[in-house]
C-alpha cells in the first residue's frame, strides 16, 4: 500500500481513536520499562548520539523485531475471529523470540495490553489468552485491531512508529540524548517505517526471520549486564 494523506472520514474516527489510546505512551502497557537490548548498547558506546541511534534503530525496524512484529500483527489481524489461526500465530510470534529478555518483553507488553484494553471488550483475544496462557505483543494489537475494524494497513503504520518512539525514549534517558535530538530521530525515521509497513503489507509468516545480529546480541547480553535500569 501507498501510505498517502487521505481525509479520515466520520465512519472512520471511532477506529482512529481506539487506535490512537491503545498506541499512546499514556496507554499501559509498560512499554518504558523496556530498552530492547539499547541499554547494553549505549553501555558499550555503540549508541552514543542521534546518528548511531537513529542507525541503530533503522536496522533493528528494516531487519530485525519491527519487521517481524509488522508480519505478525498483519496475518493476526487477518484471523481476528479465527482462534486456530490465532493460537499458530502466537505459537510462532513466541517461538521466534531471539532470547529470553526479548520473549519477555512482548509476552509483558502483550498481556499488559490485554488488561489495559478491557474498556473495549475484548472477548475473543481473551479467549485467545486463556487457551495459550501469553500474547505476543504485536499478535494481541493486530487481533483486537482485526476485531475492532480498525484497518490493517493503519494498525501495522501505527505499531510500528509507536515501536520506534518506544526506543528513542530509552536511548534519550540512557545515553542521555536531549528531546530534540530524539524528536530529531523520530522525525527522520518516517521514511524507514514507512517503507517497512508498505513492504510486510504482502509477506508471509514464512518471511519471518531478519539480520539485526547485533541487536539479538545486546538483547542476550543485557540478561547479565551489571548495572540495569530497563527489564531488557
Amino acid at each position: 500500500m501507498n501510505f498517502l494523506a487521505t481525509p479520515t472520514s466520520r465512519s472512520a474516527a471511532p477506529a482512529l481513536l481506539r487506535l490512537l489510546a491503545w498506541l499512546s505512551p499514556a496507554f499501559p502497557t509498560g512499554g518504558y520499562a523496556w530498552s530492547h537490548g539499547i541499554e547494553w548498547a549505549v553501555d558499550t558506546t555503540e549508541i552514543r548520539d542521534g546518528a548511531t541511534l537513529q542507525a541503530w534503530v533503522a536496522d533493528v525496524l528494516r531487519h530485525g523485531s519491527g519487521h517481524n512484529d509488522s508480519i505478525l500483527l498483519r496475518h493476526a489481524h487477518r484471523a481476528a475471529d479465527n482462534q486456530t489461526a490465532l493460537e499458530a500465530i502466537t505459537e510462532l510470534a513466541l517461538a521466534a523470540q531471539p532470547s529470553r529478555e526479548r520473549r519477555a518483553e512482548t509476552v509483558g507488553q502483550g498481556n499488559a495490553f490485554l488488561a489495559a484494553a478491557a474498556a473495549w471488550q475484548p472477548t475473543a483475544l481473551r479467549e485467545l489468552a486463556d487457551k495459550v496462557g501469553d500474547l505476543p505483543y504485536p499478535v494481541a494489537v493486530g487481533a483486537l485491531a482485526g476485531a475492532q475494524h480498525i484497518a490493517e494497513d493503519d494498525a501495522a503504520l501505527g505499531f510500528l512508529q509507536s515501536f520506534a518512539a518506544n526506543l528513542i525514549s530509552a536511548a534519550v534517558r540512557l545515553v542521555p540524548l536531549g528531546q530534540s535530538t530524539g524528536l530529531a530521530v523520530l522525525a527522520a525515521l518516517e521514511p524507514t517505517i514507512l517503507a517497512v509497513a508498505d513492504a510486510t503489507a504482502t509477506k508471509s509468516l514464512d518471511d519471518l526471520g531478519g539480520a539485526c545480529f547485533r541487536s539479538d546480541i545486546a538483547a542476550m547480553r543485557h540478561e547479565t549486564q551489571y548495572t540495569r535500569l530497563f527489564r531488557s
